[in-house]
């Protein structure tokens, strides 16, 4: 299935997408098509990835959180499996597969996150994270103690809940756009690295 709103050729991008978009071409090998499938609106592109960067690397803004990079990639894979989002999926999964170091993690959390291979403290977190996800509206004082029993501070708890609910709009609008996974996802993280055989 082709893309139903076409990509952005690079070289018709604003000057600082551009240079947002070519640091992690560089970082990656690749561009996702993510950033050339927003790009279409510079405005949204610009406040879309400030809140992704805010919420998928707080460091970057002096914010510290006990939820691991592996984490945040947990909470997309399995949330957005949950809004059957093909994109977020594949290239979430990619990113949770090399955080975690474990190549089958990611079609693990995807399929059914209750049986796959995760921490007790992840299973909480996802827990709280799919009714986020599925039942917002349900959410009462009762979801909050095993989150805390797990380490979770309240700060913690919003992430995961901010999180489900950023990727929830992210979803939307690849599913919506047509947007499909560079093939490049699908392999990265499965195979470990060939590494030198010394002599």
């Amino acid at each position: 299935m082709a893309e139903r709103y076409p990509l952005v050729e690079l070289k018709d991008l604003p000057k600082d997408i551009r240079a947002k978009v070519l640091e992690v071409q560089e970082k990656a090998g690749f561009i996702p098509n993510v950033f050339l499938g927003l790009a279409r609106r510079p405005a949204e592109w610009r406040a879309f990835f400030a809140y992704h960067d805010a919420l998928m690397d707080p460091e970057r803004t002096g914010r510290t959180s006990s939820l691991t990079k592996g984490d945040r990639e947990m909470i997309v894979t399995a949330t957005s499996a949950a809004n059957q989002c093909l994109y977020c999926v594949v290239a979430h999964g990619a990113l949770l597969r090399i955080y975690e170091k474990k190549p089958l993690v990611a079609d693990q959390v995807a399929v059914n996150w209750r049986k796959a291979d995760i921490t007790p403290r992840q299973r909480a977190m996802l827990e709280f994270a799919m009714k986020v996800c599925e039942r917002s509206h349900e959410i009462d004082e009762s979801d909050f103690p095993p989150l805390h029993a797990h380490g979770f501070d309240d700060e913690d708890i919003w992430d995961i809940a901010a999180i489900t609910a950023f990727f929830g709009l992210s979803n939307r609008l690849a599913s919506f756009s047509g947007m499909q996974p560079n093939a490049e996802f699908y392999l990265m993280g499965r195979v470990p690295r060939e590494k030198g055989i010394a002599g």
